[in-house]
């Protein structure tokens, strides 16, 4: 755990990754509502100091912020809360700097102020969980910066263990055993998909695969199980660039839907 803490209370980590493009056609794809959204989770953005930010992690899962500067292309920051009542608030800066060469460095700082170590796990599992979701910043600039995209999302939970909820769903999915740079494609009864297997286990989770697609229309899939307040989740981001995309989304999200609500049913909590 890499926490950083400062005399004033004040506790921070931060991720960076290098990028191809100008700091303009990375602010776009960091700083605007469907930037973020092509290559994290369905997010609106009022772009603008003092503006909302609303990021949808999941059915009933909107996470607010409020941004607090803005200075494009180079910086902004955010504030929202870590979690439910009584929850510290933690502050997001994000930062553009141009590189030689065409590239830029995009950095990403969380922090808050706390007098306990209760709040560095989060912190912790914010910092690890960022290398995975820049690999695919990183690919949409790299191959599909200004193309139309539409994601298909899929999120439930499984009081099963994460490793067992995982067996279950890399199982059905040939997602088990597989080696990086290995071709992988959708088993008889699934939507058409197929693509190379870009990372395996990358940052926080051992149990998830990052995919690159080439069918049903070039992208990138981030499909995996994660521990979540004792239970297992469910996760499954289908990010489809160009001009198919929207057509392709509509036709298949209900199919890949229907398997999760089966295949794993949301617990009745009670």
């Amino acid at each position: 755990m890499s926490v950083k803490k400062d005399a004033s209370g004040r506790r921070s980590v931060q991720v960076e990754v290098e990028v191809p493009g100008t700091p303009e056609e990375v602010w776009r794809a960091i700083a605007t509502g469907a930037g973020v959204s092509a290559w994290f989770v369905p997010t609106r953005m009022d772009e603008r100091k003092g503006g909302e930010i609303i990021s949808n992690f999941g059915p009933g899962m909107d996470v607010p912020a409020t941004i607090t500067e803005w200075d494009a292309p180079k910086r902004f920051a955010a504030e929202g809360s870590m979690g439910g009542p009584g929850s510290p608030t933690v502050a997001t800066e994000w930062i553009v700097e141009a590189r030689a060469g065409g590239t830029c460095i995009v950095r990403v700082v969380h922090s808050l102020f706390a007098s306990t170590d209760d709040w560095d796990g989060q912190l912790d599992g914010l910092e690890q969980g960022w290398p995975t979701i820049f690999r695919i910043l990183r690919r949409y600039l790299e191959s599909f910066r200004g193309l139309p995209c539409s994601a298909m999302q899929f999120v439930s939970m499984s009081s099963e263990s994460e490793a067992q909820t995982w067996e279950k769903m890399g199982g059905e999915l040939g997602l088990l055993k597989l080696a990086e740079g290995q071709q992988w494609r959708a088993p008889s009864g699934f939507p058409e998909m197929n693509g190379t297997v870009h990372a395996l286990g990358q940052g926080m989770h051992s149990n998830t695969v990052l995919l690159r697609l080439n069918e049903p229309t070039p992208g990138t899939a981030y499909i995996g199980a994660f521990p979540c307040g004792g239970m297992a989740q469910v996760y499954m981001a289908v990010y489809l660039y160009g001009e198919n995309a929207k057509a392709v989304a509509t036709r298949d999200e209900p199919k890949w839907q229907n398997w999760i609500d089966q295949r794993f049913p949301m617990p009745q909590m009670g």
